[in-house]
């Protein structure tokens, strides 16, 4: 009964002692991977770029950084409320400005026209989407014609985790992932080793190429 309590608090913290807790978790052993996952995408300072379940807004205000020129911009989305609060507040001079967007959202439902983001990242939160397939070809259809998507996770600590029932379903294996986005339409899928000091974690690439054809929904 604990397992699927944080399963569901890791998936989407609510506005509660045990969301502010892992609120709290999620802003201290992600911040290594929502560095690298930034760094890795490679972002342009006029790019448009997005990140999916940003939570208290760690990879937002390490991407915003880079996004220097006029033209560049930043569109966050997350599932849960409380998160979206959180990093709307971090983020709110930003916001103001209109160099940031975010929404509250799932990301297989995005309000974003087609073809509008050169690159994509996010980190420790595919495990939780119910259905990869509908969220892939949703972040392909979001995506420009060669644009980068990067995911980080420690594959180790999610494993863990998933053998004491955290983690739902089938969802948290890699390459379950990876076949669905290959199937959306992204190519060069791969999943790569990379090391941080004495820390190993794991980093999925995917480029945007034929997305299967979905209406623009605003």
């Amino acid at each position: 009964m604990w397992a699927e309590k944080l399963g569901k608090q890791l998936g989407n913290p609510t506005r509660s002692v045990a969301g502010y807790l892992v609120s709290r978790f999620l802003a201290v052993r992600n911040r290594l991977l929502e560095e690298n996952a930034v760094r890795l995408s490679g972002i342009k300072p006029g790019d448009t770029v997005l990140e999916l379940g940003h939570g208290p807004g760690l990879g937002l205000q390490s991407a915003a950084k880079l996004l220097t020129e006029p033209s560049g911009r930043l569109i966050g989305v997350d599932y849960s409320e409380y998160m979206h609060k959180m990093a709307s507040d971090q983020m709110k001079e930003l916001v103001a400005s209109g160099k940031v967007t975010l929404h509250h959202c799932d990301v297989a439902a995005m309000p974003l026209p087609d073809s509008s983001v050169d690159k994509v990242f996010h980190c420790n939160c595919y495990y939780f989407w119910p259905d990869l397939r509908k969220a892939a070809a949703e972040i392909c259809r979001v995506m420009k014609p060669g644009g980068l998507m990067v995911t980080t996770l420690r594959l180790s600590m999610v494993a863990t985790m998933a053998a004491k029932r955290v983690m739902p379903g089938e969802n948290w294996r890699p390459q379950n992932y990876m076949a669905a986005l290959r199937d959306a339409g992204f190519t060069d899928v791969r999943m790569e080793d990379r090391q941080h000091k004495h820390i190993t974690f794991q980093v999925i690439y995917a480029t945007a190429l034929k997305c299967h054809g979905n209406q623009i929904r605003i």
